[in-house]
């Protein structure tokens, strides 16, 4: 995938290796997670195989075009009677699996270089993008542990990432995040909205026409 794909949007192209900040106790590491990028491919395939991908429908009936899985304590779950966390699996009443040891290691890797010293480890969210599938605009603030940041890893095809503020109404940014890629935001920036434009169709060697997102959370204190 070209960088000219993304100029028409008005993406923030990172410079190689230097990490991009985005606000304050929010951070984009380029790359971080490339030296393990396949491990964490085949610890995701294999917690999908125990806890497939599923197409959440949203409280308001819609479905999510975002496939996802889970692993840790918590998984997440979404339907008429609203978005929450749950502690098994809702169709078969399974405990999640255990977060994979190549996850941890990059998450405390990825919340030390952002200056936060508590890694959410409680939940990892696996998000499966195809060409077309976005995730609208949104906080995520279902979690009591607030004050702890999320980790966020991008694997496969490139994607745009949306950054707005702390209001639905702030001005948004745009920025590309690629194959290894680690995004953190924390501190005063946890609670800014963000979202994932419309995955362009485009090919990875790893992913083929998708693109892989795990996401970590500390749901409870």
């Amino acid at each position: 995938m070209t960088g000219d794909l993304f100029d028409h949007l008005g993406v923030q192209e990172k410079a190689a290796e230097e990490p991009v900040r985005l606000g304050e106790g929010a951070f984009i590491f380029p790359g971080m997670a490339l030296p393990q990028a396949e491990a964490l491919l085949d610890a995701a395939r294999a917690i999908a195989r125990k806890a497939p991908f599923r197409h959440l429908i949203t409280p308001g009936g819609h479905r999510m075009s975002v496939a996802m899985t889970a692993c840790g304590d918590w998984g997440w779950n979404s339907d008429r009677k609203g978005y929450r966390y749950t502690r098994t699996q809702p169709e078969t009443g399974e405990a999640w699996p255990p977060i994979p040891d190549s996850f941890e290691r990059l998450v405390r890797q990825a919340t030390m270089a952002a200056g936060f010293s508590e890694a959410p480890l409680q939940s990892g969210l696996i998000n499966l993008y195809r060409p077309g599938t976005r995730l609208s605009l949104h906080q995520d603030r279902d979690e009591e542990a607030t004050d702890v940041p999320i980790v966020s890893v991008s694997l496969g095809v490139a994607a745009t990432f949306l950054w707005g503020g702390l209001t639905r109404k702030d001005p948004m940014r745009r920025f590309r995040l690629s194959h290894g890629d680690v995004v953190v935001w924390g501190g005063p920036s946890r609670l800014v909205f963000h979202g994932v434009a419309p995955l362009a169709r485009s090919t990875h060697p790893a992913t083929g026409e998708c693109r892989v997102n795990l996401t970590f959370r500390r749901v409870t204190r």
